[in-house]
């Protein structure tokens, strides 16, 4: 689409808070207006509708962008769009990663990579275990593990107790990190979306060392950690 608006802005209605484009307010894909759970969530999209397309030509009006431009507008969207409305399916997909997280599943060699992975995986299977009640089960390799039901059930219920944003936010973070325990952490304040994307990818990155960069994995790793930055920014502004 073009840009068509020359100054976005928060605002606050009875309603509660939207974001307004030349004082007409944004609407998500099925008519309605968007709504915004709080005034630090609304000045963020805000700000990111007033930046989009600044510096694509010599006139801001007309430059063309794409909704990949404005990353918490489409979390909230999908928050309010197609979490809100029906909560259960998206907490059971999330859920069910919890099936094969990746932070159960080591390897045997090098040893090296394997201390690592002991050292940078092992202390949050511990935090899901005391804080969570869910106990995971390890394994060494890519032979599926199947895990304790009393576990799986315990990590339901706290991806059950998120509300609509963070569960939309979940939505990226976790199949981004192939880890459920990660993304609750992050959910819950506990580690910094940057921290649990470099826990996440710590083989990528030895094998990186040790075999030497492979350019398209990196650039893959890049808009991961992009789409990862967001989803972490999405969770700090929806706190208020």
């Amino acid at each position: 689409m073009k840009r068509f608006w020359d100054v976005a802005e928060a605002a606050e209605g009875d309603d509660g808070w939207s974001v307004r484009l030349d004082g007409k307010p944004v609407r998500v894909p099925g008519g309605g207006f968007l709504r915004l759970a709080n005034a630090r969530l609304a000045r963020a999209v805000a700000a990111e509708w007033q930046a989009v397309g600044l510096g694509l030509g010599d006139e801001t009006k007309g430059a063309e962008i794409s909704y990949d431009d404005l990353p918490l507008t489409r979390l909230a969207g999908t928050a309010q769009e197609r979490v809100a409305r029906d909560p259960g399916p998206v907490v059971l997909e999330i859920a069910r990663y919890g099936q094969s997280d990746l932070l159960c599943y080591r390897a045997e060699t090098p040893v090296a990579l394997a201390e690592l992975q002991a050292a940078q995986w092992q202390p949050w299977l511990d935090w899901a275990a005391r804080g969570l009640g869910a106990r995971l089960a390890v394994t060494a390799g890519i032979v599926h593990v199947a895990q304790p039901e009393a576990a799986l059930s315990a990590l339901t219920v706290a991806v059950a107790r998120l509300d609509a944003y963070r569960l939309a936010a979940l939505g990226v973070l976790v199949p981004s990190f192939g880890s459920l325990v990660l993304g609750l952490a992050v959910a819950q304040g506990a580690l910094a979306a940057s921290e649990a994307h470099e826990i996440a990818t710590l083989d990528e990155r030895f094998q990186a060392g040790f075999w030497g960069r492979d350019h398209e994995a990196e650039k893959r790793m890049v808009k991961v950690a992009e789409d990862v930055a967001s989803a972490g920014r999405f969770l700090d502004v929806c706190a208020g």
